[in-house]
């Protein structure tokens, strides 16, 4: 497994959709693993290919806790099926958006229809903090960040400040 670099917004990949996968090859896998292994170095309960540079529907989750055994989810072509009528709202952050959190409010629970590391068709009903997160990545392979969910004013104000943040390491770097 290697470390792939994560994307920091405001880049254009993050605002674009991702592409269906047609199944699960050994490529995929050794992406999903890559993803997982990034995740965890980055201390992160949840990845999405865009958040890498790749624009294929792929996620990956781990919710467990660090004293816990992993129980991590592997899913390509993830689609939402079902979702409560019941809402929870949550702090959110994003390895893409580090150190700015935000309440959303997103369904209580959802079943996803997901095709998994071994290319089988899967369904997961989840709540808690798993559904959040399955939802959270979901919304990156639409171009859709946690942010986009908080008001405008707020929104704009936390891309500037990783806007310029990343000028500032740009111009250290030279």
């Amino acid at each position: 497994m290697s470390r792939l670099s994560i994307v920091i917004a405001p880049e254009p990949v993050l605002k674009r959709s991702a592409d269906p996968i047609e199944r699960v090859d050994d490529e995929v896998r050794r992406l999903m693993d890559d993803m997982l292994d990034t995740m965890r170095t980055a201390n992160g309960i949840g990845l999405a290919a865009p958040q890498v540079g790749d624009l294929r529907r792929v996620i990956v989750v781990d919710v467990s806790l660090p004293e816990d055994k992993p129980q991590p989810y592997r899913m390509a072509n993830p689609e939402l099926v079902w979702r409560s009528d019941e809402t929870s709202t949550g702090e959110e952050g994003c390895l893409s958006l580090p150190d700015h959190y935000a309440d959303v409010t997103r369904p209580a629970r959802v079943r996803v229809r997901y095709r998994d590391e071994d290319n089988q068709v899967q369904e997961l009903e989840a709540d808690g903090i798993l559904a959040r997160c399955i939802q959270h990545e979901m919304d990156h392979l639409e171009g859709i960040l946690f942010v986009d969910h908080i008001s405008s004013i707020r929104r704009d104000m936390i891309l500037r400040k990783l806007s310029k943040t990343k000028k500032q390491q740009a111009s250290a770097a030279e």
